[in-house]
């Protein structure tokens, strides 16, 4: 049997949904996000067992939009569909190549194609900062030719005016139907600025024998060599591989200048009063990055990783490391996601005009599924 909404929310289909960081925002926003969807196993599993159990494993390229508001229940007109299609083809690396050609951004158009069979009020879409720049246009024009029926809103934005603790400059779209007037979506920023010591600075250290802390998940101290303990040792709040004594670095290092400035950030540690910088799917491992502890010779962990990236301490991620690094590396910061759904609403509900940002971070989730302040 289909569920039949019986509340005033705002209904939403999300797609690529991963594993919920866009939908916590949605949700804390006012929408009723009635379906979700992704291809990605362990995402669909996180997302279930802390959202709610409306997520299903589909693949976006062969779903119609009648399945999905068949599978949603919904029979009235869908209000949001939001997604932020996989961003693979979009590598600073593939300069010159042309992103239309590109099989890994068909998803994109794949995007764009249940926008118009689901003919929602709105459309959210969340992607990398590069898609919006010069080798993305393109693809933007033919999205905007596809999606003639909205008005089309292109936000660059960096998710630290959010209320996340992290440097990450990302791409947005909004579409608004024409039939709901010219009203320009305006993104909140938040009241503060937040640093690493803001949201990680009372968790205690994770177990020195590499497993999950008992009261927080996903809090496990990622495995170190000895040697390179000892070199993070020497590095410095800020500090790189530059500041590791010359016996004890790469060879790889040994043999560039230092005042070069090449892979600043490579044994990097974090410093507590600044952001960090963008989370990937590779963040703890300080071989990878800037990615160190600001005060523990050790890596961020998953939990911490989370937690910069706007979740609640208390959301659990399911799969193996790789998999729980990539879900997190790759969400939507959920006070990123408010903001927007914050913009959306007051576009198509005047009644409910928002014009303060009031996300908490970091978080907890109640069992009714509410925010609550953490620690």
């Amino acid at each position: 049997m289909p569920h039949i909404n019986t509340s005033n929310k705002l209904t939403c289909i999300e797609g690529f949904c991963g594993a919920g960081g866009m939908s916590l925002g949605l949700k804390q926003a006012g929408f009723d996000v009635r379906l979700a969807f992704d291809i990605n196993e362990n995402a669909v599993e996180t997302y279930n067992k802390n959202i709610g159990n409306h997520c299903e494993k589909l693949d976006a390229s062969i779903v119609s939009g009648k399945f999905l508001l068949e599978k949603a229940g919904i029979k009235t007109r869908l209000d949001l569909f939001s997604g932020g299609p996989p961003c693979q083809g979009f590598s600073k690396q593939r300069r010159g190549a042309h992103l239309l050609d590109d099989d890994r951004n068909k998803l994109v158009l794949e995007y764009s194609r249940l926008v118009n069979e689901l003919k929602p009020r709105a459309f959210l879409f969340e992607n990398v900062e590069i898609f919006g720049q010069k080798r993305g246009k393109d693809l933007i024009d033919e999205i905007k030719i596809k999606l003639f029926d909205y008005n089309i809103y292109t936000y660059f934005i960096c998710s630290s005016d959010f209320g996340v603790a992290q440097k990450r400059g990302r791409f947005l779209m909004i579409g608004i139907d024409k039939s709901e007037g010219k009203i320009v979506p305006k993104l909140l920023k938040s009241d503060k600025t937040l640093t690493i010591r803001d949201v990680i600075g009372q968790l205690p250290p994770p177990p020195e024998d590499y497993k999950e802390h008992p009261d927080i998940p996903n809090h496990i101290k990622c495995k170190i060599t000895k040697i390179n303990e000892e070199r993070f040792s020497h590095v410095p709040p800020g500090g790189g591989w530059k500041d590791i004594p010359y016996d004890l670095r790469l060879k790889c290092h040994q043999k560039v200048d230092t005042a070069s400035g090449g892979w600043p950030d490579v044994y990097g540690r974090l410093e507590w009063d600044k952001q960090c910088p963008t989370i990937t799917a590779g963040f703890d491992s300080f071989t990878r990055g800037r990615y160190g502890h600001p005060s523990q010779n050790r890596a961020i962990t998953l939990r911490e990783g989370a937690m910069l990236q706007g979740f609640p301490v208390n959301y659990r991620f399911y799969g193996n490391r790789d998999a729980i690094r990539l879900q997190i590396g790759n969400a939507v910061p959920p006070p990123v996601s408010y903001a927007a759904g914050t913009a959306i609403i007051n576009c198509l509900d005047t009644k409910q005009d928002k014009n303060h940002f009031n996300f908490q971070n970091p978080m907890e989730l109640d069992k009714d599924g509410q925010f609550s302040l953490a620690i």
